[in-house]
């Protein structure tokens, strides 16, 4: 009995910390591009550049850089 008074306590505080951490992930972007990763190394090395650069051009542009 005493096990079970310490065990359920303990779990609802992990379930709270596990909640926490994924909205956390989801507010600070790590879920906002998962298909774009898995492709890159498919990608040879120059279009990998050419994408990167047209990445920073993209996010100048919207910084107003």
């Amino acid at each position: 009995m005493n096990a079970i008074l310490i065990s359920i306590p303990i779990s609802i505080i992990l379930v709270a910390i596990a909640i926490w951490l994924f909205f956390w992930a989801v507010r600070s972007g790590q879920y906002d591009d998962l298909d774009s990763p898995a492709y890159s190394i498919l990608l040879d090395e120059e279009e990998r550049r050419r994408r990167s650069k047209e990445k920073d051009n993209e996010s100048k542009d919207e910084r107003g850089e």
